[in-house]
């Protein structure tokens, strides 16, 4: 057994031992390898064509029988017939009967001012109109006295009882006494001038609704002054309440001059107000106002509304969209008018020349493909399509210069 264990140690073969340097070369030669490879996935990164970052838009349908829009423009919601109560005199207000949001009917007291010194002003001109009118009677008593006097007089210068001059003296008398009851007829008229001159003052100290409508402001206070006029002072107020005819509401909208030709009275119109962004309200232009701003160059365009609504209140910023009027009388003879049909719109920018020919860049997958178009009017920011696009595509806006037919895209914010 031990010579078989020795005959198997003497087949063993003894191997040297790697070298260090050898080792290293084996390592360099693994690590250039890596870094080959590396370099060459690198490069043809770098030199493979990269795509081209665009942004897109989808294509939208307009449903059939809706008119084009040929016009956008933002404005706001204004009251007609707005106005701030005000009394006609200064005087301390004792009562006021509105607030905040109520319904103010015409003629509604409002607020009551202290009347104490006009009802002693109209106690005092009634009183000297009653001077005035006894003392006519007082005169007239007078006046018959003295016509009996001058008859008297007159017979006895016939008997030769009194002179010439005293008959005149008489006559005076009698003259002055008229003259005086015409005096004081006219100042009883003007007692009664007085009286209502005092009874209009007092009727001034009651503040009334000049108009329907709803009161947006409560501006004074009871125990405050109240002035027609500004006092200088922060201690007078110059107005009651404000109340607005809410039956007057209608749109101004500022149009840049250059589109001005666009807007005809009576054009059908759409109102979006901006609290309310999914509501559309129809309306009509009522006149563009014949005057220009040279500071903004705009034309300044009243609206109505076609129908008003609770929720439209003053100053409420809106949008309004002007409508292309489609209808055309048709011609004697001619055949009838196809019906409406729903029609794509392409975002203006979206849309090419090249000549006559217009075309779009569509989106396919991770590219992109040239398409000829046939295009409408406009209608806002957006071209009508009559050819070549359907709803749902996706189209290039603002096509950059590299882009071409086939070329490889990706989506801007995806």
């Amino acid at each position: 057994m031990t010579e078989l264990k020795d005959d198997l140690a003497a087949l063993r073969i003894e191997r040297e031992p790697e070298s260090a340097s050898s080792g290293r070369w084996v390592r360099v030669v693994v690590l250039l390898l890596i870094l080959g490879g590396g370099g060459l996935a690198a490069w043809k990164y770098l030199t493979a064509p990269k795509p081209v970052e665009v942004e897109v838009a989808t294509v939208s349908v307009r449903s059939a029988g809706t008119q084009a829009q040929v016009l956008n423009a933002n404005g706001y919601v204004v009251a007609r017939r707005r106005a701030t109560i005000s009394s006609k005199i200064t005087g301390k207000i004792v009562e006021v009967n509105v607030e905040e949001g109520m319904a103010i009917k015409e003629g509604q007291v409002l607020a009551r001012l202290d009347d104490t010194t006009m009802k002693a002003a109209l106690a005092l001109a009634e009183a000297q109109a009653g001077v005035a009118r006894r003392a006519i009677a007082e005169n007239e008593v007078r006046l018959d006295e003295a016509k009996k006097n001058y008859a008297r007089m007159a017979g006895l210068l016939k008997d030769g009882i009194v002179t010439q001059a005293d008959v005149d003296a008489a006559k005076a008398n009698q003259d002055s006494v008229a003259a005086r009851i015409v005096a004081l007829q006219e100042q009883t008229k003007v007692a009664d001038r007085q009286i209502d001159l005092a009874k209009t003052d007092l009727d001034n100290t009651i503040i009334r609704a000049p108009f329907s409508g709803v009161a947006i402001s409560k501006d004074a206070q009871p125990g405050e002054m109240v002035s027609p006029v500004s006092a200088g002072g922060g201690f007078t107020r110059t107005g009651i309440c404000t109340i607005v005819d809410m039956r007057s509401l209608e749109v101004e909208v500022d149009v840049n001059e250059t589109y001005i030709n666009r807007v005809a009275p009576g054009q059908a119109v759409l109102v979006t107000l901006n609290a309310y962004p999914d509501w559309q309200i129809p309306g009509h232009v009522i006149t563009p106002v014949p005057t220009g701003d040279r500071q903004k160059a705009t034309v300044l365009v009243r609206i109505a509304f076609d129908k008003l609504d609770p929720r439209i209140l003053p100053d409420m910023g809106i949008k309004v969209a002007f409508l292309r009027d489609d209808s055309k009388p048709a011609a004697r003879g001619a055949a009838p008018a196809e019906p409406p049909r729903p029609t794509a719109l392409a975002p203006k920018a979206a849309i090419k020349t090249e000549g006559d020919q217009a075309y779009v860049f569509v989106v396919v997958d991770d590219s992109v493909e040239r398409r000829a178009i046939t295009t409408g009017g406009t209608d806002g920011d957006q071209i009508e399509v009559r050819g070549g696009l359907k709803g749902g595509e996706r189209v290039v806006v603002s096509p950059p210069p590299e882009l071409a037919p086939g070329k490889k895209i990706t989506i801007k914010g995806s």
